[in-house]
Parts: structure tokens; C-alpha cells; sequence
């Protein structure tokens, strides 16, 4: 019969029990009791197991110990820290709930070499590997930082027109960069400082991977140090096909929604080295620009007769303005009398600038239009689509609904009273005007034969109802 070796088994034990000493001193009693600990340390002394199955036992004993420790951190002291926070505003939750991650870090790490039979590289792996967790997780915490930060300007009444988004986006990026060179360190074992040594070579490569990013950095802070750019802002860039309000600004793109709801993404860089138009200065002032004109048929254009006159002066607006032109033409004629004068020089008033004087009162008189601001009836050039009469004023509001009611209510009144002042809209010849232009009795005779043929029907009508 074989006796066993009685040195192999009180080595075990003697590993057994060193295990159970460094985690009776890494986890404090409130996490692993002493009445656990004991019976758990005579049980291992007393058995003779192999050394791979105590190896597995220590790993478990381990892993069992991080995860409570994790449960007891995130389930137990951050909730009773997140219930003591005031609700309702951004808290530093997931800041904290980050960095507990740290703590069954810890206990992988120093535990380790605790583990019976292990292999001196696997503790060195393990380390190396929690070293780069831990630097990790303290980046991501710092990362979640600087989105609270960023959510906390974000309530001050300022932060729409110098967002700091950008910045933060900024300092990530050199976050994550310093972050990916310590994890690299922390697994190669070398110093951090003879990596970022090697990076003086790779500069040029270097400054053509992170080109975009370089340039909307500059784009952003010339945007917000000029304030040119707000989150609501309404911006114009056809030759990017956006035409709406500003939903986002970021490092490296700025979001623009459109009237049509769809979203045009613009890289921050394009709007410093392309044009754009800004429609803030139209919402701040208040007044929203009415900038059309009709075309007046240059055929009616003509002299007002003194009956015409007479009758144009029934519209209280142009009332006295007819009064003072007649007065001002009386004098200018009479002194061309009196200097013997053809009559043919003598001044008449038109219709045209009789009622281009009516718009202009009209404009003044109504309630909806700023008086404070450019206000102005104007002719144009005249063009083979007839002579453009533009109204040029503001109204009292820049809401797009109520802009488009008051500009429609005002060519409507305009359209409809101008054959009062002997004044045609131009309108390109259409299918019905050929049709008169080529058989001026055609339409007449046919509309004649429609007449005719509906009167015989009318009794048939009645008696079919009766």
C-alpha cells in the first residue's frame, strides 16, 4: 500500500491557509464574517485536494469576493447616494457608479497572487490587465465629468449662444488619447513617457488622421468666440441644400433641421470656409421683411382727367395727398402760362403714382406693419413682363404663419382695388386668350348655343320632378 506524501499535503494546506489570511485582510468582516472565514479554513486544512482543484477553488473564492464586493458598492452605498442627491437636476450618479467598478478591481488585483499553484505570468497577466481596466474606468468616470459639466452650463441662460460642446468633445478626445496610451503602458509594462516619446515621428501621420478633426476645432471656436452660430439659430446654405432651424452643434458637425422636417448634417469647417445666412437679426428685431411687388400692365398707365381726380379723392388715404398734388400742378401750370408756355409742358397726375401713393398710405395706416422700420412703395425697371411696383416694409411679426396671413391680406386689398385707379395686373396670354385672340365670336356664339341649349330643358327638369 502507498502511504501519501505527507510533505505535498501539508504544503497545500499551508497555501490553503495563506489564501484565507490575505482575504480575511483585503475584505473587511462586514463583507466576508469571520464565522464564514473559519469554518471555510478548516475545511481546506483538514481535506487533501489536488492542486489544480485548489487552484479553481482560489479563483472562485476570488471572483465570489469581487462580486460581492461590486454588489454591496453599486446596490447598497449608491443607491443610499443617489437617494440622498437631489432629484430633478443632473447628479454626479453615473460618476460614482463608474469608479465602483475600481473596488472588485482592487481585489482581483491584490488577490491573485494569492491563489494556490498559480503561474507567476498569469499573476503578471492579471495585474497588467486590471491596471488597464482601472484606467479605463477612470476615464470613462472623467469622460461622464465633463457630459455633466457640459449639462450643467447648459442651464445657464447664455449657453445657446456660446455652447461649450465642442470644447468638451475636444478635451475627450485628448482624454481617450492619453487613456489609450497608459492602458498600452499598463500591459507592456513600460513607462508612459517612453511611448509618447515615439510619437514625435508620427506626427505627420498623425496630423493627416485627425486633419477634420483640426479643422472643425478652429471652425468651433471662431464660430463661438464671433457668436455666429446658435442651437436655434435659422440658417440658410443652399449650396448644402439646408434651410432650417440649428438642432446641434458639435465638434465636428453641426445638425440643421429643415422646414420639411428632414435633418442636414454640415460639417463644422464648412460653415467658416462656405457663406451662410443667419436669420437671427430678423428674430431679435421683431419685424419680418415683406419684400414683393406687382406687375402693372405698362398699357394702362395713363393721365387722371379732373373727374378721375374728383372720384379717387372718395379714399380717405389719398385724400389730402390729391389735394396738395393739385395745388402743387395748379401752381407749376400757372407759371408755366404765364411765361407763355406750350401747353404740352404743362404736369398732370398719373394713376400710377396716384396709387403708388395710395400703397404707401395704406402701408402706414395698417396696425400689423412696423412704422419703426424701412417702409417704401418703389418702381422698378420695367421689363417685357411689365412694370414691377414693390412694397418694401416690415411686419410687427416674424411668426411664419401670422407673416404669411398679413402679407396675403395685403395683395389681396391691392390685386382687387387697383382697376379703380385705371390700373391691369400683367398676365401672360393664356389658352383662353389665344382662343379669343383667333376667333373673337367663336367663344360668344358658343356660349350663345350653351344658353339655348339649356333653356328647353328646364321644363323637362320640372316635369321629370313633378
Amino acid at each position: 500500500m502507498r502511504r501519501p506524501n505527507i510533505t505535498i499535503g501539508r504544503k497545500r494546506r499551508d497555501n490553503a491557509a495563506k489564501l484565507l489570511h490575505v482575504m480575511e485582510n483585503l475584505v473587511p468582516p462586514a463583507i466576508l464574517p469571520h464565522k464564514v472565514i473559519a469554518p471555510l479554513t478548516q475545511g481546506l486544512q483538514a481535506t487533501d485536494l489536488p492542486a489544480w482543484l485548489e487552484t479553481l477553488i482560489g479563483i472562485a473564492i476570488l471572483a465570489a469576493m469581487a462580486m460581492l464586493a461590486n454588489f454591496i458598492v453599486k446596490k447598497i452605498f449608491l443607491r443610499l447616494a443617489i437617494r440622498v442627491l437631489p432629484h430633478g437636476s443632473p447628479t454626479p450618479g453615473a460618476i460614482v457608479s463608474r469608479l465602483a467598478n475600481i473596488v472588485p478591481a482592487v481585489i482581483v488585483s491584490r488577490g491573485i497572487a494569492a491563489v494556490p499553484h498559480i503561474a507567476d505570468a498569469a499573476v503578471t497577466v492579471t495585474r497588467n490587465v486590471v491596471s488597464a481596466f482601472i484606467v479605463l474606468t477612470i476615464g470613462l468616470a472623467i469622460s461622464e465629468g465633463l457630459n455633466l459639466a457640459n449639462e450643467l452650463y447648459l442651464r445657464r441662460p447664455d449657453a445657446a449662444s456660446r455652447p461649450i460642446k465642442g470644447y468638451v468633445q475636444v478635451l475627450k478626445i485628448v482624454l481617450f488619447a492619453g487613456v489609450a496610451i497608459l492602458i498600452v503602458a499598463a500591459l507592456m509594462e513600460q513607462s508612459p513617457l517612453l511611448l509618447l516619446s515615439g510619437l514625435g515621428a508620427m506626427a505627420a501621420v498623425l496630423m493627416l488622421v485627425f486633419k477634420d478633426t483640426l479643422l472643425s476645432l478652429v471652425a468651433s471656436v471662431q464660430l463661438t468666440s464671433n457668436d455666429m452660430l446658435r442651437v436655434g439659430d435659422w440658417i440658410e446654405m443652399p449650396q448644402l441644400n439646408a434651410d432650417g432651424d440649428v438642432i446641434d452643434i458639435a465638434l465636428h458637425t453641426v445638425k440643421v433641421q429643415n422646414w420639411d422636417k428632414t435633418i442636414t448634417t454640415i460639417p463644422t469647417h464648412r460653415l467658416i470656409s462656405d457663406s451662410f445666412k443667419n436669420w437671427r437679426g430678423m428674430s431679435e428685431s421683431g419685424g419680418r421683411r415683406i419684400k414683393r411687388s406687382l406687375l402693372i400692365d405698362q398699357d394702362t398707365v395713363a393721365f387722371l382727367g379732373a373727374g378721375e381726380q374728383d372720384r379717387l379723392r372718395r379714399f380717405a388715404l389719398i385724400d389730402d395727398y390729391l389735394g396738395g398734388k393739385q395745388s402743387e400742378i395748379r401752381d407749376w401750370n400757372a407759371r408755366l402760362d404765364a411765361d407763355g408756355r406750350d401747353p404740352v409742358n404743362a404736369r398732370r397726375v398719373t394713376n400710377i403714382g396716384t396709387f403708388r401713393a395710395y400703397v404707401a398710405a395704406y402701408l402706414k395706416d395698417h396696425r400689423q406693419i412696423r412704422q419703426d422700420m424701412t417702409l417704401m412703395v418703389r418702381q422698378l425697371d420695367p421689363s417685357p413682363r411689365g412694370l414691377p411696383l414693390e412694397i418694401y416694409c416690415f411686419t410687427n411679426t416674424t411668426d411664419w404663419v401670422a407673416y404669411e396671413g398679413i402679407q396675403s391680406d395685403i395683395f389681396d386689398h391691392l390685386m382687387a382695388i387697383l382697376p379703380e385707379f385705371g390700373l391691369a395686373l400683367f398676365q401672360e396670354p393664356g389658352g383662353s386668350d389665344l382662343r379669343r385672340a383667333l376667333d373673337p365670336g367663336g367663344t360668344a356664339a358658343l356660349r350663345g348655343q350653351g344658353a339655348r341649349n339649356a333653356g328647353p330643358q328646364e321644363p323637362e327638369r320640372a316635369q321629370m320632378h313633378s
